[in-house]
C-alpha cells in the first residue's frame, strides 16, 4: 500500500487550484444570473438574496426558444453532414497508400492551416447570390465545409490504428466496398465518431461571427446572437446576459458530460495510430 507523501500532497493541492481557476469564471457566470438588477455587490460577491426571475425574463425578451430551436437545427443537420462526409473521405486516404492518397490527405490537413476570416467576403457573396442569406441552410453550409478537414483528420488517424482484417473478411464474405464500410468500418468509428461530434458541436453551438453575418436583418438567430441583443452601445443588461449565457450553456454542456468517455478514447485511438 503507498504512503501518502508530500509529493502527493504538493500534486493534489496543485489540482485543487487548477480546479478553483477553471471553476471561478463558472461561478461568476451563475453568481450573476441569480443577481436582482438593482444589487450593487462585487461580482464575486456571493448573491444573498438570489432571483430566478432572469431567467423567465431573458427567456421572454430574446426570445430563446426560437433561438435554441435554430441551433439545435443548425448543430444536428451539420454534425450529420460532417460525420458522414469526413468519415468516407478518411476511410480511402486512410486505406490506400499511393502518393494521390498523401497529396489528398495533405490537401485537407491545408484546410486546418487556412483561417476562415480570409474567405468571410467572398462567402457573403457566395451565400447572397445563392439566396441564402437570412436562412439557417447557409449556416448549415458554411459550418460542413469549415469543419471537414479538421474531421477528416481525425478519422484519418484513428482508421490508420484499425486493423483491415475486419474489412478483408467482410469482402471475402461477399460485401461491396460500400457495404463494408457502412457495416463494418463505421461501427468501428464510433469511439473517434462521438469525439468529431462533440467538438464540432461544441463550436457550431457557440459559434457568434457566423450567424451574425449571415443572418442579421431576418427574424431567425442562434443562441450567442440572441444574448447578444442585450448589450448595447451605451448601456447593458448583464443579469439578463448571464442569465441568457447560462441557459444557452447548459444543453451543450450536458452532452459534453454525457459523450466525455468517447471524447477521449477517440483521441487516444488516433493519437495511437
Amino acid at each position: 500500500m503507498k504512503r501518502y507523501t508530500a509529493r502527493t500532497a504538493l500534486l493534489e493541492t496543485v489540482m485543487i487550484a487548477a480546479g478553483a481557476v477553471f471553476a471561478f469564471p463558472l461561478y461568476v457566470l451563475v453568481n450573476l444570473s441569480v443577481r436582482r438588477p438593482a444589487d450593487p455587490a462585487s461580482p464575486v460577491a456571493l448573491t444573498m438574496s438570489p432571483t430566478l426571475a432572469n431567467y423567465a425574463d431573458a427567456w421572454q425578451a430574446a426570445g430563446l426558444g426560437a433561438a435554441l430551436a435554430n441551433s439545435a437545427i443548425v448543430t444536428l443537420a451539420s454534425l450529420v453532414v460532417i460525420v458522414i462526409v469526413s468519415a468516407m473521405a478518411a476511410y480511402p486516404l486512410a486505406r490506400v497508400t499511393s502518393r494521390w492518397s498523401r497529396w489528398t490527405f495533405l490537401l485537407f490537413a491545408l484546410g486546418l492551416l487556412l483561417p476562415a476570416q480570409l474567405a468571410l467576403i467572398p462567402l457573403y457573396q457566395s451565400m447572397r447570390d445563392l439566396g441564402l442569406l437570412g436562412s439557417v441552410w447557409s449556416l448549415v453550409l458554411f459550418y460542413c465545409g469549415l469543419q471537414v478537414p479538421f474531421s477528416v483528420f481525425l478519422y484519418a488517424g484513428f482508421l490508420r490504428a484499425v486493423p483491415a482484417e475486419y474489412e478483408e473478411a467482410a469482402a471475402i464474405d461477399g460485401c461491396t466496398p460500400v457495404r463494408v464500410f457502412f457495416s463494418v468500418v463505421l461501427p468501428l468509428l464510433r469511439p473517434v465518431t462521438g469525439t468529431v461530434a462533440i467538438l464540432n458541436a461544441i463550436f457550431i453551438w457557440n459559434d457568434f461571427l457566423t450567424p451574425l453575418l449571415y443572418l442579421s436583418g431576418s427574424a431567425q438567430q442562434t443562441v450567442p446572437v440572441a444574448v447578444f441583443q442585450f448589450v448595447g452601445q451605451y448601456v447593458a443588461d448583464w443579469h439578463l446576459v448571464f442569465a441568457g449565457l447560462v441557459i444557452s450553456v447548459v444543453p451543450i454542456l450536458l452532452i459534453y458530460f454525457l459523450m466525455q468517455k468517447r471524447i477521449i478514447r477517440g483521441f487516444a485511438g488516433g493519437l495511437k495510430g
